[in-house]
């Protein structure tokens, strides 16, 4: 039987609608997209995502991969990344399964598992050839959708058997670096969550060293070795993509958008939008709305 096609009919059944769509389940997310889009960018959180039907291609800093129904990526801490899909038709629409890792799940799971994990600082966006019982579980997750009474008892037990098939899988040192408190990648997801809880106002490097449990300069180090942008521009990214959101999706005009993320000056927000999406603010949204799916991010 063809797992990945079996999935692509769950997708389809549950996510009719073009975009990225909740569930009952939690952290799961289903992406429809019946044309290709622009390169979008978004911010990703950790997480797993298999492509049933359909490619796309995922950049960050200047890496860029690509993934396919062959292929899954991984995602261990939030990114901002940009997002474009490549294949897509509404005869055959680009078909995504999303789920967002649990933190609790993965650290409880580690303590049965009692292995320790690498300190090296490990590749947080990677791609990985299929597996086939990892897509049947995640085609298992989602036929709970069809049994909502069942999602709070079953869902936690699909989902573990998820995360132990990436733990024994090529990538298991990089989820035991995320369940591990002291290790390089947790602190530094942790000095992301801080980032983002507080991205509009005045990026303080100390406060955001001691949530994550290093020193400022240590913190420096693994920060840009681990995401490939210092923290300060991170903060950057989030801002630019968070205004984009509210002028593409919410319809607020550059000088509204620019305050509401943090800038005071509008020619620098305009000055770094143009760095940053290759156009200046009003261009730019111009440009995504006249192409069908711009507004997907996954």
């Amino acid at each position: 039987m063809n797992k990945i096609a079996d999935l692509a009919q769950l997708i389809s059944r549950f996510a009719p609608v073009s975009g990225m769509s909740g569930t009952a389940v939690p952290r799961l997310s289903l992406i429809r997209a019946d044309h290709p889009s622009a390169p979008v960018p978004a911010v990703y959180e950790a997480s797993l995502c298999i492509i049933a039907q359909g490619s796309k291609r995922v950049s960050l800093a200047g890496q860029s991969v690509v993934y396919d129904a062959s292929s899954y990526l991984l995602v261990s801490v939030d990114l901002p990344l940009v997002g474009h899909v490549l294949e897509a038709s509404p005869a055959a629409p680009y078909l995504c399964y999303k789920i967002d890792f649990d933190p609790a799940a993965l650290a409880d799971l580690l303590v049965t598992e009692q292995r320790v994990s690498s300190e090296k600082d490990l590749p947080v966006l990677a791609v990985y050839p299929s597996d086939p019982d990892l897509i049947d579980a995640a085609c298992r997750l989602v036929k709970l959708l069809d049994s909502p009474e069942t999602i709070d008892v079953l869902a936690p037990l699909v989902e573990r058997e998820i995360l132990y098939r990436l733990l024994t899988g090529p990538h298991g040192a990089t989820l035991r670096q995320m369940g591990t408190v002291d290790s390089h990648l947790n602190q530094v997801s942790r000095a992301i969550a801080t980032i983002r809880n507080g991205f509009h106002t005045q990026l303080r490097i100390d406060e955001i060293a001691a949530a994550s449990g290093m020193s400022a300069s240590s913190l420096h180090a693994h920060f840009k070795a681990i995401t490939r942008m210092t923290p300060l521009e991170y903060q950057k990214q989030l801002r630019l993509q968070e205004a984009r959101r509210l002028m593409l999706a919410d319809g607020a005009n550059a000088g509204t958008a620019g305050f509401a993320v943090g800038y005071d000056s509008p020619s620098q927000f305009s000055r770094e939008y143009r760095r940053l999406f290759g156009a200046p603010p009003r261009q730019d949204i111009e440009r995504l709305q006249a192409i069908p799916g711009s507004a997907a991010a996954y």
